[in-house]
């Protein structure tokens, strides 16, 4: 009898035993199904919620919340999602309405990230300071390379005007160099990193942009100009360096964004992934949406806060235009637009220039405008469009060949209005389409502008999904093609 019992205790337990194992291996593999193969069957957020609500009774209650991790986060990609730092209640910008990540949605401003945290690791030549901010005036001391940029307030100024338009190469600069700085709030999209095998881009810091704007003419006895000079040391200096040679150039990346910039040189590092304004003056062969990014300008009006955002009845004017009418190339059509709108009664379209209270004219007429017209120009692009974004002027894009920054993550649809070149230049076509759009759908396309302004702001130090942010974003889109190109290149051993 009592090896009976002896037995029917060991099935118990046994089966006991059993059971449990069973409920904790449907645990787990429920957990990992939930995101498997980064393919979530749940939302991340949704996930994170559940997974730190059904585990909080087996937290203690000292455990700071910043140094909560989350298990089951343990590819390269989630590195940064694994642990969350919150700064002061301070969250980040959330997934947005298009169903994809704007920017690193789990990323928060910190004080400092390693190369574990960070979405993009860059390397960055230490070039002589004539090639960046020695344009700006800036001298170092003896052995300086680079400017002190722990205080905002005192980093060497970028010039102002339509200089501004193309400064994308100063915020990116400045960025690096403050990812390596102790105490600078920043988000941790892109890490600078000593060694060059390490990163997964080589960034070429010249203010290309400025040295055209400042430095193209010839000056004195000058016999070749000081922007085509440092071009021509730039090719000689980046063509002798082991990190181009190993690929080619195909892993770099130069900022070339006013049209004219590194046009001596650009078919002698055409290899290399540019961020660009548009395709305007360039071959196929040299830029491309392939491999190269499109950057927005740098908007030179203010940016109208949201809550001081006229909505649709205290917007008088219906069609706001002001800058150069007569344009070559494709710009032709302003001059055509003008000569069709000038006389109605409720648009403004006027030539216009930055020169005395021009800005803050412009920025005026467009807070005051329901529609900002960006018409193609000398090139497909203009700053116009973006002084337009941050009026909450609902932009209507008259440019077939423009190209638009982060449009892989962006439905621009949703706040702008697209008219063909051909039809805006028939006659009543344009002002029909605009009376015909109502206060109900211009106040959606409003409220959507209110809520994307920030992509398009440029700022020292970067903020979460801010332009310098989501321009890393997309060339760590980018470097996956990169890769593709380097390995079908190396396929067969030279």
């Amino acid at each position: 009898m009592s090896l009976m019992s002896e037995k029917g205790i060991f099935t118990s337990r046994f089966l006991f035993f059993i059971i449990t194992i069973s409920m904790f291996l449907l645990i787990l593999s429920s957990m990992f199904l939930l995101q498997f193969g980064n393919k979530y069957l749940l939302p991340r957020s949704v996930f994170k919620f559940i997974l730190l609500n059904g585990t909080s009774v087996y937290l203690k209650s000292n455990v700071k919340s910043e140094q909560i991790k989350l298990p089951f986060f343990s590819s390269e990609s989630s590195q940064v999602d694994a642990q969350i730092p919150i700064k002061n209640g301070e969250l980040s910008c959330q997934k947005s309405s298009y169903g994809k990540n704007m920017c690193a949605s789990w990323q928060q401003k910190v004080e400092s990230c390693d190369t574990s945290q960070a979405l993009l690791r860059v390397y960055m030549y230490d070039l002589p300071s004539e090639f960046h901010f020695g344009l700006l005036g800036w001298k170092g001391k003896s052995n300086q390379m680079w400017p002190d940029v722990s205080n905002p307030n005192r980093i060497p100024p970028y010039p102002g005007g339509l200089n501004l338009q193309h400064s994308m190469e100063y915020w990116l600069t400045l960025d690096l160099l403050s990812s390596n700085t102790p105490n600078v709030v920043r988000p941790c999209a892109a890490m600078r990193v000593k060694n060059s095998t390490q990163a997964d881009i080589i960034f070429v810091p010249f203010f290309s942009s400025l040295s055209y704007n400042r430095h193209s003419k010839l000056r004195g006895k000058e016999k070749v100009s000081v922007n085509q000079m440092l071009q021509n040391k730039l090719v000689q200096f980046l063509t002798t360096q082991d990190e181009w040679k190993r690929f080619g150039g195909k892993d770099h990346l130069i900022v070339a964004h006013h049209p004219n910039s590194m046009l001596d040189v650009r078919g002698k590092l055409g290899s290399a992934m540019f961020v660009l304004a548009d395709f305007g003056r360039y071959p196929n062969e040299i830029a491309n949406l392939e491999k190269d990014i499109i950057a927005p300008y740098r908007h030179v009006v203010r940016t109208i806060p949201s809550a001081d955002s006229a909505p649709f009845d205290k917007r008088p004017i219906l069609v706001y235009f002001q800058g150069a009418i007569y344009r070559k190339d494709g710009g032709a059509i302003r001059q055509e637009l003008y000569y069709l709108l000038k006389d109605e009664k409720d648009v403004h379209f006027a030539f216009g220039t930055i020169q005395g209270n021009g800005v803050n004219q412009a920025g005026q007429g467009m807070a005051s405008s329901k529609f900002c017209l960006n018409i193609a120009g000398d090139t497909p692009s203009s700053n116009r469009l973006f002084d337009a974004i941050v009026s909450h002027c609902v932009p209507v894009i008259i440019s077939d060949e423009i190209e638009l920054p982060f449009e892989d993550v962006i439905d621009y649809s949703e706040f702008c209005i697209f008219v063909r070149a051909s039809d805006a230049v028939k006659k009543g076509y344009l002002l029909n389409l605009l009376r015909g759009i109502k206060r109900d759908q211009w106040t959606k396309m409003w409220e959507k502008l209110k809520d994307i302004v920030q992509h398009f702001q440029y700022q020292y130090p970067s903020h979460p999904c801010d332009a310098v942010d989501m321009i890393w974003e997309a060339v760590e889109r980018k470097v996956s093609s990169v890769r593709f190109r380097i390995h079908r290149e190396n396929r067969y051993h030279r």
